[in-house]
């Protein structure tokens, strides 16, 4: 195999997603990233520090991706119609991208700015949306995290195939997330 020209860290990453995307998180290896790019291994280090910094640029551009999914989805919208758009944007995602997502499930690595700003973002924008319901800031907090779990639930379940009755899935998302918001209301800061 020859060196392939142009190849830089943005394309490896790309390249791991799809791996990852189509045979699983645990798939993504240096050996099968370097016989999808058509290159050696040891080239890859020219752009990476190993498996471990390849993972963590993965969860990076996925928390991106799914970050920029979720700003266009909520794009002009506010409270309920905002809610209910990221949160379809959010498990579209983890149905279009299944190895992608996993990898944005990752704890943030303590002194790693790049991969904590990542999620972080994510966290703003849902905390953002949050304020139209006057929660309080430790109230947009537990309404984040509700919201996380219920969507990252749904999403887990429908990809192990969980839901096997002949029903619309994305009826019964709008509908939870629609029996969240209306619990919302519960969770004022008293």
């Amino acid at each position: 195999m020859s060196p392939r020209a142009g190849l830089d860290s943005r394309m490896l990453v790309i390249a791991a997603g799809e791996i990852a995307d189509h045979e699983g998180i645990e798939a993504v290896t240096l050996a099968a990233l370097a016989n999808k790019l058509g290159v050696r291994s040891p080239s890859l280090y020219n752009h990476i520090n190993g498996l471990q910094d390849l993972r963590t640029q993965l969860a990076i551009y996925g928390l991106g991706e799914l970050s920029t999914t979720m700003v266009n989805a909520a794009k002009g919208l506010n409270g309920d119609a905002a809610v209910q758009a990221m949160g379809h944007a959010y498990v579209n995602f983890a149905r279009s991208r299944p190895g992608l997502y996993e990898t944005t499930l990752r704890a943030p690595e303590k002194e790693n700015t790049e991969l904590e700003a990542a999620g972080d973002h994510i966290l703003r924008l849902i905390i953002h949306v949050m304020k139209d319901y006057q929660l309080g800031e430790e109230g947009e907090i537990h309404a984040v995290r509700g919201l996380r779990s219920i969507l990252h639930g749904f999403a887990s379940l429908e990809q192990k195939g969980g839901f096997g009755m002949a029903l619309d899935t994305n009826i019964s998302l709008s509908r939870l997330i629609s029996t969240f918001i209306a619990g919302i209301g519960n969770m004022k800061s008293k």
